[in-house]
C-alpha cells in the first residue's frame, strides 16, 4: 500500500477540495485524527496555496484541558503554523451537543477573522460510521443517513473521511508526534462513545466485521439519492427558488400544484441548501402552509421560520433584534461601506445627476452627514413625486416586502427626516440640486449561501 501522505494527496486531487488557494483554519483538538490532519496539511498546503491556522478549543469540562491547549500550541510552533487558542469555559456539566454548538461557533469567529477559504476538521472514516449509525437508529431520512459531506456550508472541509482511525493513528506515531488521548472518547455515558465502543463492537461479533462496510455503503447510497433531489430543483423552473443569506424562497402556487410527496421532497432539498433541516412531517406541515393567506407564520425552531409573504413561500432565520443603526459623518462621510443586517450599504462623493430615481438601490444625498437605521413605528414621508405623506409600513407591504424582514429593512434619514427607502422609494425631502456635491449611496443584498452538492 503506497504510504499515507501519498494517498492523502491523491484523494485530494480525486475529490478536488481544495480548489482555490487561500488561508485554512485547521481544526486541531489534540487527538490522533486532528494531528494527523495538521501534519499532512502542513506537507500539501504550499502545493495548494494554502496557508494555514492552527484553532484549538478548550471547552473548559475537564481540569487539565488547558494542558492539551498548550501541547498543541507546541505542535502549531513546531510547524511554523500561527495558533488560536479559545477558552470556551463550558464546565464540567455541558454537554456533548452544547460543547459542539460552542466548538463550531468559536471556530466560525476564527475563520472569519482570518478571512479563511476553509474550516478544516479532522473527521475520519470511523466517524463517519458512526455518524451513519447514530442516524439510522435516530430514524433519519435518506439525507441524513448520508452522513458527513467531504465539503459542506461555511467552507467546511473533511478531507480525512477516506482513512481509518488506525491509520492516522498509526501516522502519528511514526512521525513522533505528541498527542492527547481524551478518555471521553472511550466513556460509554457520551452517546457516540457508547457506539464506538459497545454498539459496534456487538454488531461485528453478530454480523461479521463486513458491517462497517455495509453501513458506508448506505451512507453512499444515500448520498447519490441527496444529490439527485438537488439536482431536481433545476429541473422544476417554475418553482422559481431563490437562496441568499438569511434563507430561500420558492413560488408557493407552483409547490402547491404537485403532488404531497413530491412537493415535500422538493421542499427539504430546497432547505438543505440553505443549511435547515426538515423533517418529513415538519416539510408536510409546511407545504400545507403555502396554502394559507399571506402572512401565516409557522416556527421550525433551531431559529427558523416558514412564513407565507404574497405569492412565496419563504424558510428563513427568525430575525434576533434589529441591526445598529449606521451614522455617516465628518471623514467617513466622503466614502466608506458598512453592513447593515443582510444589506452592503456603500457611498462615494459624486456630484449629483440631473435626475434621481424613485425606486432604484442608488441615490443621491446633500451633505456628508447621515443615518441608517430599521423602521420605526409611525415613520412616514413624501414620496419624490408624489402628494402628502405615506406610512413607511404600508410602502414596505406594497414592495412585496415580507413581515419578517421589515424589522430590519434599511432606511436612510437625516434626523426625524426620512431621506431613502432602498429599492423603493426616494423621499421628496433634502433632494440635492443637479451638478452640486453629493454623496452617491448604493445598497445591495450580500452573502449568498454555499450549497453543498457533493454529498
Amino acid at each position: 500500500m503506497a504510504p499515507l501522505l501519498d494517498r492523502f494527496r491523491a484523494h485530494l486531487d480525486r475529490a478536488r477540495l481544495f480548489t482555490a488557494p487561500g488561508p485554512a483554519v485547521l481544526a486541531v483538538s489534540g487527538g490522533p485524527d486532528s494531528v494527523a490532519l495538521l501534519a499532512l496539511m502542513r506537507v500539501v498546503a504550499p502545493e495548494r496555496g494554502l496557508s494555514l491556522v492552527v484553532a484549538h478549543a478548550d471547552h473548559g469540562i475537564q481540569m487539565e484541558s488547558g494542558k492539551v491547549g498548550e501541547m498543541v500550541r507546541g505542535l502549531a510552533g513546531g510547524f511554523g503554523v500561527p495558533f488560536e487558542l479559545g477558552e470556551l469555559h463550558l464546565g464540567p456539566a455541558a454537554t456533548e451537543t452544547a460543547a459542539r454548538r460552542a466548538r463550531y461557533a468559536w471556530l466560525g469567529e476564527v475563520r472569519r477573522r482570518h478571512a479563511a477559504r476553509y474550516l478544516v476538521t479532522g473527521h475520519q472514516r470511523d466517524d463517519q460510521i458512526e455518524t451513519i449509525l447514530l442516524r439510522l437508529l435516530k430514524g433519519s431520512g435518506l439525507a441524513g443517513l448520508a452522513g458527513m459531506p467531504a465539503r459542506g456550508r461555511g467552507g467546511l472541509v473533511r478531507p480525512l473521511l477516506s482513512f481509518t482511525r488506525a491509520e492516522l493513528a498509526d501516522y502519528v506515531a511514526q512521525s513522533g508526534l505528541a498527542v492527547h488521548d481524551d478518555p471521553a472518547n472511550r466513556d460509554p455515558r457520551h452517546l457516540r462513545s457508547w457506539a464506538r465502543v459497545e454498539l459496534l463492537p456487538q454488531l461485528e461479533a453478530r454480523l461479521g466485521v463486513r458491517v462497517r462496510a455495509d453501513l458506508l455503503r448506505l451512507g453512499r447510497a444515500a448520498a447519490r439519492d441527496r444529490r439527485a433531489w438537488d439536482r431536481a430543483l433545476e429541473l422544476v423552473p417554475e418553482l422559481e427558488l431563490h437562496c441568499a443569506a438569511e434563507g430561500c424562497d420558492v413560488a408557493r402556487a407552483a409547490l402547491c400544484r404537485y403532488d404531497k410527496t413530491l412537493s415535500v421532497a422538493l421542499l427539504r432539498a430546497a432547505a438543505r441548501r440553505v443549511g435547515l433541516v426538515l423533517g418529513m412531517r415538519r416539510a408536510a406541515q409546511v407545504v400545507a402552509l403555502a396554502g394559507h393567506p399571506s402572512g401565516r407564520r409557522l416556527a421550525l425552531g433551531g431559529g427558523w421560520i416558514a412564513e407565507v409573504a404574497f405569492d412565496r413561500l419563504r424558510l428563513v432565520r427568525d430575525a434576533v433584534g434589529t441591526p445598529g443603526e449606521i451614522t455617516v459623518g465628518g471623514e467617513g462621510g466622503e466614502r466608506g461601506n458598512a453592513l447593515f443586517g443582510s444589506f452592503r450599504v456603500e457611498w462615494a462623493a459624486e456630484p449629483a445627476p440631473a435626475r434621481l430615481p424613485r425606486s432604484d438601490w442608488t441615490t443621491w444625498i446633500a451633505g456628508s452627514s447621515w443615518q441608517v437605521r430599521a423602521p420605526r413605528s409611525g415613520d412616514r414621508l413624501v414620496p419624490l413625486g408624489g402628494v402628502g405623506h405615506r406610512p413607511l409600513r404600508r410602502l414596505l407591504m406594497e414592495a412585496g416586502v415580507p413581515r419578517s424582514a421589515r424589522a430590519s429593512y434599511p432606511v436612510v434619514v437625516r434626523g426625524e427626516t426620512i431621506l431613502w427607502v432602498p429599492g423603493i422609494c426616494r423621499s421628496a425631502s433634502d433632494l440635492p440640486q443637479p451638478g452640486t456635491r453629493a454623496v452617491r449611496v448604493h445598497v445591495t443584498e450580500y452573502g449568498e449561501p454555499e450549497a453543498d452538492r457533493r454529498a
